[in-house]
C-alpha cells in the first residue's frame, strides 16, 4: 500500500480494518433487527 509515512504504520491498518468491521456488524444487525421485520409486516 502506498500511504504517506505518517499513516504507513500497521495501527493505521489495524484502525481502519475494525472500524470497516465494526460498520459491517451494525450493518448486518440493522438488517436484522429493522429491515427483515418490517418487509414481514409489509407482506402480511
Amino acid at each position: 500500500m502506498n500511504l504517506p509515512g505518517e499513516f504507513d504504520h500497521e495501527s493505521w491498518r489495524t484502525a481502519i480494518g475494525v472500524g470497516a468491521g465494526y460498520g459491517l456488524i451494525l450493518l448486518v444487525m440493522f438488517a436484522l433487527l429493522f429491515l427483515v421485520p418490517y418487509l414481514l409486516f409489509v407482506a402480511l
